[in-house]
């Protein structure tokens, strides 16, 4: 079959892999589409030790079953592998396992004409659901716990909101609070051309942090989809006395979080990571009932344009989501 291998530290290229052998549990998924996450940029840049190249990368995956019960039909893939055995996968927060991994890690992803998966982790979709919507199940996914995590514990829709980072994450996070009824919807992203798409994405103001200055101590709900040191002190200095940091973003760990102030000011900080089967399942819904597209967001390219996708990707030079399709 033909695959995108990651074969060094910023480094892919097409090649013909054959498949591992199947397990039991698992089939075969013809992939339609996958698209690139922000992990798989990690992994290309040399920095996940998990994922040693030469290795099939992608997780965000859309195709249809080969065999077993789902046989010929269209299905997406919750590439998240759990134990099953442990006390939080028998309580629904597999995404906490301290087993948990995901395909395209250790194991063979889904950049690939071919991948296995386990036949329990594919959801079959209707044909009113597009391949390049389909895909997004995963990302959303996240975002959906992301963002319940933060509405958990401010669940009035009437609150300010602002997202940190205008990647798949970021606006997919933003999308799920509008579609939960917030409209008090801001977007903090410093690239000029994603902003620039993203204005013309969904009712949020989005403005770029480097030259605009959100309200300090004045933000009820912070979702940091960037993940560094620079953010983590953004947000700890936005966010209201008693309001949330919703962190999601891993872009590195370094200092920046105010512990100081989220104690004396009694601010709620969550980690958010993957997401359990019920958030890939609303996601999937979410998809399918229309309240979230990628339309004017999402570029669809070629497997053969997937290296070049990710050095775009790494130059600021693509849009927030690029999708590699697979099928002829």
């Amino acid at each position: 079959m033909k695959a995108l291998v990651y074969s060094g530290t910023m480094q892919s290229e097409i090649r013909e892999m054959a498949l591992a052998d199947i397990g039991a549990g698992e089939v075969i998924v013809d992939v339609h589409q996958c698209g690139i996450c922000g992990s798989d940029m990690h992994a290309w840049h040399g920095l996940d030790d998990r994922r040693i190249p030469p290795l099939i990368l992608g997780h965000e995956a859309v195709g249809r079953a080969r065999a077993g019960r789902f046989a010929g039909q269209r299905v997406v893939i919750n590439p998240l592998m759990s134990c099953d055995n442990c006390h939080f996968c028998q309580t629904g927060a597999e995404h906490l396992c301290a087993s948990r991994e995901l395909v395209g890690m250790r194991v063979a992803g889904a950049f690939a004409e071919q991948v296995i998966v386990k036949e329990d982790n594919l959801t079959v979709i209707s044909d009113n659901l597009s391949d390049s919507n389909a895909a997004l199940a995963e990302p959303l996914a996240c975002a959906v716990n992301a963002a319940q995590l933060a509405i958990a514990h401010i669940p009035d829709s009437t609150a300010n909101v602002h997202v940190l980072g205008g990647g798949a994450i970021g606006l997919l996070a933003a999308m799920v609070f509008s579609a939960k009824g917030y409209s008090n919807i801001h977007i903090a992203e410093t690239n000029a051309l994603r902003r620039n798409i993203l204005t013309k994405i969904g009712n949020f103001n989005v403005y770029d942090p480097l030259a605009q200055r959100s309200d300090d101590g004045q933000i009820d709900i912070v979702l940091d989809a960037v993940g560094s040191g620079r953010s983590r002190a953004a947000a700890s200095a936005m966010v209201r006395p008693g309001g949330v940091i919703s962190h999601i973003g891993l872009q590195d760990n370094e200092a920046g979080l105010d512990t100081r102030r989220i104690t004396l000011q009694q601010i709620h900080f969550t980690g958010s990571y993957c997401y359990s089967r019920n958030d890939f399942a609303d996601a999937v819904q979410l998809l399918e009932d229309g309240f979230i597209t990628g339309s004017g967001w999402v570029e669809v390219r070629e497997l053969e344009a997937g290296a070049q996708s990710f050095v775009d990707i790494h130059e600021g030079k693509a849009p927030p989501k690029i999708i590699l399709n697979m099928s002829a």
